[in-house]
């Protein structure tokens, strides 16, 4: 086992000339426009839960301008990743406020505008079901009554005749008979709210259909492959007839991963006569309108030993999926069997149940379920250390994972799983010892641990080519929308092949018709991933210049290996110390009296993980379910302001073991922004409804507060552990997300350490401690 830490210290991208350079590779982007392009607006409902009676767009067709109106019954089709139970608009019900149920093109916005305005719509409302809690009883109102219908992935497991759209179970072990050996049980409830994406480009989407049927799709998502999977499915078209083209992306943090306004789109252009149709939602609507974060409900129970053990594990998830699955039922599935997080348990009862409600649709969000569930778990942890009068770090220490240890899953840990023993002691070392008590400051720590959550099959394909000058191309269909793909991609085949990056082009404009594919760009994967496909493709690349090379000079094959190197764009013969170079042969070689061998250099290579194999239906039990398991810790100084209630970060560390540092400029940019995406998390945001209505009351960032440069920490520290990945690329695993999931659950043990509060209820807001302060001052 190679396994060390690593301190980062780096440099970010620079900009020059217009042309964004990622560590001397460029990133092309290219301009898109639309001649006599439409404007979309789409009429939503006003109601969280409604009959549709009627809809009249009679007045809408109407106003000068329009070129079309859709509703449901124009398009009676069903969509959605894993359970299709969205149609494009509304048909009999709507099922949360903002639900689609018409929508117009027209020549200018404000045509559009008017004309939705006019759709006349008649509604019956119906009892919306508001809370999760409520959503879960069996006299709740049915959200979905026709569930029984729906198309389903085998893996997602809803129940019709409920409002539970998956339910994934975890059992190891004998639960009940350990939980009664044990000679401590603790039993908390915890609370995490829906919030916002807030990428800063809302969603949009263009699409145009040509007069022989053909879609094309422009749209800022992070899985251009899948939209068209989705799409063909919905319109029941064939995947050749379907091109999807994603330009630079505004953020996505997930909230792009799926599909969300490209059906609305679609569903215009097939009426507009060849005449592209654009589609964007207003900041409004992005908060409430296209997709949130899941809240969730946690409850748990601990059973310990009198040697501080954690003999018995109890874990109940709700998830508050909204009107719709969506991805929500995959992130069910993914707390599911990551539901004890970075801790083994000899006996788990685990259950993580998804709800539908009339809230806004439920979808994949940063860290996917992880730092929901680490709020929860984090906060557990601590509270059973400060019980047992034990140092929060050594329970920690007791109880996690590391190799030999299993999984909630039964999965063995081998030694290049990843340590999250070496991240915990790591961050406490670089707290270091603690100042003499104040009053109102406090420390804090918390774990993590996130897997890919992704299909066994989901592959990643590249193509490298040459030109003739040796620049290397790189086409790549991962979408970078921040995490800085493209920079990975070419150092991986600088790498191997010992190219300048100034030599490299990574082609970032993933086009489904002519780009290679990729599955998604989701679940911390295209290091891991397109990272070895890039591996492989450079590879082969290589061995093309040894064999051109070696025909050329006359070298015998079984030498190949034992004298030629790669060495200032040249191959390099040890023996004769000959050498041709890259440009002499990646368009073939070619002798003095004419005749050529070999041709352009060019490789395309995919990566799927091996080895991956289903979760058992009933106990969720399984040697290998997901490809990687990355782990990492933070710590975290407070004040907390006691007129005030709120709480300023005085230092905020992390350290993360991710296999192998890549870049360590991006890499601690990637840690940096998770963590202050943490902190707004964990202390401001929370998408607040009516909780009659089910109407949205604070969708504008006049009221939706997000971090600003004034809630940064004073100081944040960031460190890497490096136990290589056996199958990572060059060792490497993927860490996007993992920056962002337990710093809420630090900063909630660190208020406890400052004031001696609990606050259970994500977000930790000023009004929040205030509240609990006074109640404390009371007893």
């Amino acid at each position: 086992m190679n396994t060390k830490k690593h301190n980062v210290v780096g440099h970010a991208p620079l900009r020059v000339d217009g042309v964004e350079k990622v560590t001397g590779a460029a990133l092309y982007t290219g301009d898109l426009k639309f001649h006599r392009m439409l404007h979309a607006h789409v009429v939503r409902s006003p109601h969280a839960h409604a009959l549709v009676k009627r809809v009249d767009v009679a007045k809408a067709r109407a106003v000068p301008g329009v070129r079309a109106v859709v509703t449901g019954h124009d398009f009676p089709l069903h969509t959605g990743i894993y359970l299709k139970d969205q149609t494009i608009f509304a048909i009999d019900r709507v099922r949360f406020v903002g639900d689609p149920v018409a929508a117009i093109a027209a020549e200018t916005p404000e045509a559009a505008a008017e004309a939705a305005a006019l759709v006349e719509v008649d509604y019956e409302p119906l009892p919306a079901v508001l809370s999760v809690l409520d959503g879960i009883k069996e006299c709740a109102p049915l959200v979905h009554p026709d569930m029984d219908k729906y198309l389903v992935e085998s893996w997602i497991t809803p129940k019709p005749g409920t409002n539970i759209c998956n339910h994934l179970k975890v059992r190891k072990g004998d639960y009940a008979g350990a939980l009664a050996k044990c000679k401590h049980v603790f039993e908390n409830t915890f609370s995490v709210p829906q919030v916002q994406h807030v990428p800063m480009e809302p969603h949009i989407s263009v699409a145009r259909v040509d007069n022989a049927g053909r879609v094309e799709v422009h749209t800022s998502a992070q899985s251009p492959f899948t939209v068209r999977h989705l799409l063909s499915a919905c319109f029941g078209l064939s995947h050749g007839d379907v091109e999807v083209i994603v330009p630079t992306v505004g953020g996505g943090f997930g909230g792009k991963a799926g599909i969300n306004l490209e059906p609305i789109a679609v569903a215009l252009a097939m009426r507009t006569n060849g005449r592209p149709v654009q589609i964007k939602a207003t900041r409004s609507e992005e908060f409430y309108a296209t997709v949130v974060r899941q809240a969730l409900t946690a409850s748990l129970v601990s059973g310990v030993d009198e040697n501080g053990r954690i003999q018995a594990q109890k874990i109940h998830y709700l998830w508050d999926c909204g009107g719709y699955g969506g991805y929500g039922v995959n992130v069910v599935r993914a707390a599911g069997y990551t539901c004890g997080g970075p801790y083994s348990y000899p006996n788990v009862e685990g259950d993580s149940i998804g709800v539908y409600t009339n809230k806004p649709v439920g979808s994949a969000y940063r860290g996917f379920g992880m730092q929901e569930i680490h709020w929860a778990l984090e906060q557990q942890m601590d509270r059973v250390a400060h019980a047992l009068g034990m140092d929060p770090v050594e329970f920690r220490l007791i109880n996690c994972l590391k190799p030999g240890r299993t999984t909630v899953t039964g999965q063995v840990l081998e030694e290049g799983s990843g340590r999250i023993d070496l991240c915990l002691e790591e961050v406490a070392k670089a707290m270091g010892p603690r100042a003499e008590r104040s009053p109102f400051k406090g420390r804090g720590i918390a774990c993590a641990v996130k897997a890919p959550s992704m299909p066994n099959n989901a592959a990643s394909s590249v193509v490298l080519k040459f030109a003739e000058d040796e620049t290397l191309e790189i086409l790549i269909s991962g979408t970078d929308i921040g995490q800085g793909l493209a920079t990975v991609a070419a150092q991986y085949a600088a790498e191997v092949l010992l190219l300048p990056m100034e030599k490299i082009r990574v082609r970032m404009r993933p086009r489904t018709d002519l780009s290679p594919y990729d599955w998604q760009t989701v679940a911390s994967r295209q290091t891991f991933a397109t990272g070895n496909a890039v591996l492989k493709a450079a590879e082969d690349c290589r061995d093309q210049l040894f064999q051109m090379t070696a025909q050329a000079l006359d070298i015998p094959t079984g030498e190949i290996a034992q004298r030629l190197y790669l060495k200032d764009c040249k191959v390099i013969d040890r023996q004769s110390d000959r050498a041709l170079s890259y440009e002499s042969l990646v368009m073939g070689f070619q002798f003095g009296d004419g005749h050529t061998i070999g041709g352009p250099i060019a490789s395309a290579k995919c990566f799927v993980p091996e080895g991956l194999l289903f979760l058992d239906p009933e106990t969720s039990q399984s040697k290998k379910p997901v490809a990687t398991w990355t782990f990492g810790t933070q710590g975290v100084d407070i004040t907390v302001d006691p007129d005030t209630g709120a709480i300023h970060i005085d230092r905020l560390v992390a350290c993360y073991d991710v296999g192998q540092v890549v870049n360590p400029g991006m890499i601690r940019g990637q840690a940096f922004g998770g963590m202050v995406q943490g902190v707004g998390t964990g202390t401001m945001e929370e998408l607040v409804l009516d909780p009659v209505t089910g109407a949205p009351k604070n969708a504008s960032f006049m009221d939706y507060k997000i971090p600003t440069a004034l809630d940064i920490p004073d100081e944040m520290e960031a460190s890497f552990v490096e136990t290589p990945q056996p199958d990572g690329p060059l060792g490497a695993r993927g860490v996007g997300e993992h920056t962002m999931i337990p710093t809420p659950a630090a900063i909630a043990n660190a208020l406890f350490d400052a004031c001696g509060i609990r606050i259970d209820s994500m977000p930790i807001t000023a009004e929040k401690v205030l509240k609990a302060l006074r109640e404390k001052a009371e007893k």
